[in-house]
């Protein structure tokens, strides 16, 4: 009996563990925003049920592959819903064969944490916060590949 539960534990864990995403509560997702070091963030806030989001989604997958020898980290924050994120969100992900850093965010006090993150964003999606230790940048809009590459080039000309 001890056994088989181990065993089923260990399963979920691994399980688990080979999501290619992270959940997250605010608190959780605040670290990433503030990180103080050499690196370039772009963490974008988007939805697979978000038309826009899903057309600008390879550009943030093109700066990861162009960037990758570069301090710039991109991470994508998904706005969708949490209770299917397994039926929806995973596929999607999968499916796109989606190589950045991808975080769930699970907290429904969106009328705190939109505040937190930029005072003036609506809360529209997609929207998009480039920031590196010395300056800090948020866009409520979508972006080309090449507006990307041109923010970011300019925030590490700046570094």
């Amino acid at each position: 009996m001890k056994l088989s539960l181990f065993i089923l534990l260990f399963t979920g864990l691994a399980a688990f563990q080979d999501e290619p995403l992270k959940v997250v509560d605010y608190n959780e997702l605040e670290p990433y925003l503030h990180k103080n070091n050499d690196t370039c963030y772009v963490i974008n806030f988007w939805a697979t049920w978000c038309g826009p989001c899903v057309k600008e989604i390879p550009y943030y997958e093109q700066i990861t592959r162009n960037y990758a020898n570069k301090k710039v980290k991109v991470i994508l924050v998904s706005l969708d819903f949490a209770k299917t994120y397994k039926e929806v969100l995973i596929p999607f992900i999968e499916k796109r064969n989606l190589k950045s850093e991808i975080l769930l965010l699970n907290d429904p006090n969106s009328n705190e944490w939109i505040d937190k993150i930029d005072k003036d964003w609506t809360g529209s999606i997609p929207a998009t916060l480039v920031y590196t230790k010395t300056s800090r940048s948020f866009y409520e809009k979508s972006f080309t590949y090449n507006e990307l590459d041109s923010l970011i080039s300019h925030k590490l000309s700046k570094e």
